[in-house]
């Protein structure tokens, strides 16, 4: 713990029936603790009497787990820790399993890695709700981070402190949790599982969860993270990813040598083109990585292909789609080059650019789809006859 600059901080509210056996054995891991009273009105106050000599912060009222974790971590970085293992006080965790996380902390080269404890779901102990509840929470990390977990909500965890110190986590209640994986994921720290131990004592154990407004409240956040990961977070890494490799290293790495098969390729390059060339302006890029996550395809393929319409390109994509749309319809169209500097003409057409644009993309996606197709089989055999001298 020493070595790691890493202490052990324990939120508390009204679990005065649990709290001394939990801080004792705790202390038998480490005295690098932080104990906060999150505005308990038992007699939790008197309890703690016997821990004065160890750093705590008492709120004279419930302000909700998430302010007392966020007040946790300032005080720590103050005393210079860089990683701090958070534990309920409810009594449901082994402050034994602390070892756990520090050991696998170790093992880590990257140091940036926020370790949840995974708990046993299946245990007899654990009830229904709580199971259904993790599944959820499972879920809607899946969809906004693409990283999966067996257990989310497990308030037994190793937060790397120091590097989470610029992310804004503003929720105070038990969303804070979800919002703290979220974020730090999104911040480029890994998230991972460590097994842990887990005890559902019900003659002991007190639980602050409120099923319908903690529920909302949880249902709420994860509705803003997906907007936000969907409009911005996936973008911005997709976009980074390609401009950090340029279009050639991008296309031999993410192309040709990635391990998805040629079809699942060319699906990707299909998708991205129609996207791109459909008249959906705006909403391009959240509905090709949509679409790829639905269908399981390339995300990177379908949204590099998807910018086949990036804005020097945008008039002679408008310019292909009505003259494509006067073919099949057979209406006259009188739009040239020169009426996007004068009225934007285009907009007296929209029916026949409607009609044009979905054609056009229609056929641009089948046809550069099975071009990408036979390029890649041809590429994989030449592969694969090179590696086979």
């Amino acid at each position: 713990m020493r070595q790691l600059k890493c202490c052990v901080i324990v939120p508390t509210y009204n679990n005065a029936k649990t709290l001394k056996r939990v801080l004792d054995r705790v202390l038998l891991q480490t005295t690098n603790i932080i104990i906060i009273n999150d505005g308990s009105t038992d007699n939790t106050k008197e309890h703690l009497i016997d821990y004065s000599e160890y750093t705590q912060i008492t709120l004279t009222q419930n302000k909700g787990k998430g302010n007392a974790l966020r007040l946790g971590f300032k005080k720590a970085l103050e005393l210079g820790f860089e990683f701090a293992i958070t534990i309920d006080s409810d009594g449901q965790h082994f402050p034994e399993d602390i070892p756990i996380f520090l050991d696998e902390l170790v093992a880590t080269e990257d140091k940036k890695i926020l370790l949840i404890g995974s708990r046993n779901m299946t245990h007899e102990s654990v009830p229904k709700k709580s199971s259904f509840g993790n599944k959820f929470s499972n879920f809607w990390l899946w969809v906004t981070t693409g990283t999966t977990l067996a257990d989310t909500q497990s308030g037994f965890r190793l937060y790397p402190i120091k590097a989470m110190q610029d992310i804004k986590l503003r929720t105070n209640k038990f969303e804070f949790e979800i919002e703290a994986m979220v974020k730090s994921s999104w911040n480029g720290i890994t998230l991972k599982n460590v097994p842990i131990r887990v005890l559902y004592d019900e003659t002991e154990r007190v639980s602050h969860y409120r099923p319908t407004k903690d529920f909302l409240r949880i249902s709420a956040l994860n509705t803003v993270l997906v907007l936000i990961a969907l409009f911005y977070i996936k973008p911005r890494d997709l976009f980074r990813k390609f401009r950090k490799k340029g279009f050639k290293r991008f296309f031999y790495e993410d192309f040709l040598k990635s391990n998805d098969p040629p079809l699942k390729k060319a699906l990707s390059i299909a998708l991205g083109i129609f996207i791109g060339l459909s008249p959906l302006w705006g909403f391009h890029t959240i509905l090709v990585i949509t679409l790829a996550v639905l269908f399981k395809l390339n995300k990177v393929i379908a949204f590099a292909f998807s910018n086949v319409s990036m804005a020097p390109l945008i008039p002679i994509v408008v310019f292909l789609s009505l003259h494509t749309g006067s073919w099949v319809t057979g209406q006259e169209v009188s739009f040239s080059m020169s009426d996007f500097s004068e009225d934007f003409g285009a907009i007296k057409q929209l029916r026949t650019y409607l009609i044009g644009s979905f054609t056009l993309a229609t056929v641009a996606s089948i046809v550069f789809g099975l071009l990408g197709y036979f390029t890649l089989l041809f590429f994989n055999r030449k592969n694969s006859t090179v590696s086979n001298g």
